[in-house]
């Protein structure tokens, strides 16, 4: 019968004789270390620890700065992309969710709000409900009618098109003027019910809408949801309001398409559009015009002519080349055939907002009533332009005037992508009627937009539109600096007898989780 402790070997005899330790010279440093108090085994324990942790402590160092590395490569490339990140994408989620449950979302608040914002501080003042508010020239329509007193409420459903913090910086300033902005859809006919059942909207300025040419070659269902469903929806609701409110609504200048004759009139022929949003701009004309005349509703149609100015779309072509000029990169000048500039009725953002106003001041009230037409109701349709194209070689020389930076510029052959080679705006018609009176050049106008566009940028401290991948960006900053304040208080435990030290793996995985975030 062997010895009750014929096998009990002290634990340090296996680890200093193991054969593993004698060929490892930390382990056989570690040995010669233990020997130093080799009647106190818990002394050896402790410093075999201390001598692990200066392992493992070298090899955090190492993947840290692995991690971290490859950390600023995935954000630069990541932010450089311009697309919402998944926590944006959580609380849009979120938002809808909300809108799907009225309870939930449309609280006593919520209502207060609406109400709050709709209230009109002048004599004969309008309830006017302003859809794409959030939007370049919605924002600026809405700021401007509440000033003089109507009682004003947007609603836009922020999508990414573009960078959503302009949207959210336009929306902050209505905020402060006292617009109130509903997060929500114009296909949300439930939500749409529910505003005109609240407020008796005299008017409706119908500005949201899906823009971009070229965009809607990439993804043309977005142009047919928003220009084409989301009006009809939002006719629908006007038709059967009682009383029906006065329509106002943008169309645009590419319904002139293919057109030669120029400059363009509103009687000239619109049926040949060049591009897919031209198409869904041709085709809201016409529902527009058959909502007119089966149900009696007051219409106008505003078919704009480039509009350009402070808080505008990053997508334009002013706006990309002034963020490209600045960060030192080429721009992409198209030219039509034989070489010829392409040309723009550019028009500033104020003009633009007169015009919307007037249109608004000299709408009719609409003849339906539950949805019948009691009689021939309003129906116009003008040209809102500067009515002085200017050629896009022009522009850019502007730009660089007013930048004080040379332009890096390629001349290429314009695509077939819809996009046509001159606008020119006849406003007669406006002019006659709403007293519409352009008064802003493309060098004013421009100067006014440079300025705005180097304050703006350099308060968000950047030099072009901001990522929507910045807030997860310092999140997962915040995260990491979390993460290091964590490993440096695990380090003082390193010396407890019982402590168990984690793989080195686990940090790095957690690390590089945290590129994802962003």
């Amino acid at each position: 019968m062997k010895s009750k402790n014929s096998n009990s070997l002290p634990a340090d005899m296996y680890l200093f004789d193991s054969p593993k330790t004698l060929q490892n010279p930390l382990l056989q440093h570690r040995e010669n270390a233990s020997h130093l108090h080799p009647s106190t085994p818990g002394k050896a324990k402790m410093e075999r620890n201390n001598h692990f942790g200066d392992v493992q402590s070298r090899s955090y160092n190492f993947f840290f700065v692995l991690c971290v590395s490859l950390f600023i490569l995935m954000a630069g490339a990541y932010m450089l992309r311009g697309e919402n990140s998944s926590v944006e994408k959580k609380f849009r989620d979120v938002r809808e969710t909300e809108n799907a449950i009225p309870e939930m979302w449309r609280s006593q608040a919520w209502q207060k709000s609406v109400r709050q914002s709709c209230h009109v501080k002048r004599d004969d003042g309008f309830v006017v409900l302003v859809t794409g508010a959030a939007g370049f020239v919605g924002s600026h329509v809405a700021k401007a009618l509440k000033k003089r007193g109507d009682g004003v409420v947007g609603l836009d459903n922020f999508n990414n098109y573009y960078d959503p913090s302009l949207k959210r910086a336009r929306q902050s300033l209505l905020d402060k003027a006292g617009v109130f902005v509903i997060e929500g859809d114009i296909n949300d006919a439930i939500l749409l019910k529910e505003l005109f059942d609240m407020i008796p909207f005299t008017h409706v300025m119908h500005l949201a809408a899906q823009a971009g040419v070229r965009y809607a070659l990439e993804n043309p269902g977005s142009y047919v949801h928003s220009n084409i469903a989301g009006l009809v929806t939002l006719l629908e609701q006007c038709r059967k309001a009682n009383p029906q409110p006065a329509f106002v609504w943008a169309s645009s200048s590419s319904v002139y398409g293919l057109n030669t004759k120029v400059p363009f009139a509103e009687s000239d022929r619109t049926d040949q559009p060049a591009s897919l949003y031209a198409a869904t701009k041709k085709a809201g004309e016409e529902f527009v015009h058959t909502y007119n005349h089966i149900y009696g509703l007051s219409i106008t149609g505003l078919r704009f002519f480039t509009v350009y100015g402070p808080y505008g779309r990053p997508d334009m072509a002013y706006f990309s080349f002034t963020q490209n000029i600045l960060a030192g990169k080429p721009i992409t000048i198209y030219q039509g055939a034989g070489k010829a500039d392409l040309a723009r009725d550019f028009t500033f953002i104020d003009d633009i907002v007169k015009g919307c106003v007037a249109s608004l001041d000299t709408a009719e009230k609409s003849t339906g009533t539950g949805g019948k037409k009691r009689g021939p109701a309003q129906l116009r349709t003008f040209n809102l332009g500067n009515t002085s194209p200017v050629t896009v070689p022009t522009l850019v020389s502007i730009l660089e005037k007013h930048l004080k930076v040379k332009a890096k510029k390629n001349f290429v052959k314009m695509p077939r992508n819809g996009d046509v080679p001159f606008t020119h705006a006849n406003v007669t018609l406006a002019r006659n009627e709403l007293g519409y009176n352009p008064t802003t050049d493309l060098t004013s106008g421009l100067k006014k937009f440079v300025k705005w566009y180097q304050t703006y940028y350099e308060e968000s401290g950047a030099r072009g539109p901001i990522s929507p991948h910045l807030p997860t960006t310092a999140f997962a900053l915040c995260m990491m600096n979390l993460r290091m304040h964590a490993l440096q208080d695990e380090s003082e435990f390193q010396h407890f007898e019982n402590w168990n030290p984690r793989p080195v793996e686990t940090d790095t995985i957690w690390l590089v989780a945290c590129i994802p975030a962003l």
